[in-house]
């Protein structure tokens, strides 16, 4: 590059012949690279619908992403120009929706991986690389490798009048039914006549759950009590 820049005409002229060798493409080569790239897209789109939810729109782009990918390697092809070019391209795109889930993430590297070696010839690797990560991804997802044990972390939400003081009134409660007790929010509801009470607690005995919430319904007048399970951010990164 820098020859082309400060060398003498026959450094450019090198440089040029150089770059047309290697910006030129066989029109098989590319079908053949780019088809590829979409049948092992369609495979990663197979294997991430295996046993999870998704959406049409992302299970489509899944499926392309290789094939575009490999395109971009394919044009790019060691031209610096075009890299240039592509850089500036990509770089003007802004993403605004919502980060995915880690399956998610997971899978868009790998099918841009795939892309980048079609791109580069490599159809043999590429399939290789699909085969094993989605043969990986489906024992690990069939086995419970990961898997976190069962947690007796709950989230408990109690209504009560307005006319109780929610400071201390179920203290003694959490001191024999719970390991922990945590107020993470308190509302009002029903125009102002009820509060809405939210703990994060941990359970000491999973087997007296229905006496623990027997004995906040005798405190609360037999309003609402609901006893779940931690809402837990599992898929995120």
């Amino acid at each position: 590059m820098f020859d082309s820049l400060f060398g003498t005409a026959n450094a450019v002229d090198a440089a040029a012949a150089a770059t047309a060798t290697t910006t030129s493409l066989n029109i098989e080569a590319f079908a053949i690279c780019t088809v590829a790239a979409v049948a092992l897209g369609i495979v990663l789109a197979f294997a991430y619908m295996f046993r999870g939810r998704y959406t049409k729109s992302f299970v489509i782009t899944l499926a392309m992403l290789p094939a575009i990918v490999a395109v971009v390697i394919m044009m790019v092809n060691g031209n610096i120009g075009a890299g240039v070019a592509v850089a500036g391209a990509f770089s003007l795109v802004r993403f605004r929706s919502a980060p995915g889930s880690a399956k998610d993430i997971s899978f868009i590297f790998l099918a841009m991986a795939v892309g980048l070696v079609c791109g580069m010839g490599y159809l043999g690797y590429a399939a290789c690389i699909t085969a094993i990560m989605c043969v990986v991804y489906l024992l690990l997802t069939l086995s419970n490798f990961g898997q976190a044990k069962s947690s007796p972390d709950r989230t408990l939400r109690v209504t009560i009048p307005e006319d109780l003081d929610y400071n201390g009134l179920l203290t003694d409660l959490f001191a024999q039914y719970t390991t922990y007790h945590e107020l993470v929010d308190v509302r009002t509801t029903n125009m102002g006549s009820l509060f809405r009470l939210t703990y994060n607690v941990g359970i000491a005995h999973p087997e007296q759950e229905k006496a623990f919430i027997d004995e906040i319904r005798c405190r609360n007048g037999n309003l609402e009590v609901a006893l779940m399970q931690q809402a837990a951010l599992h898929n995120e990164l």
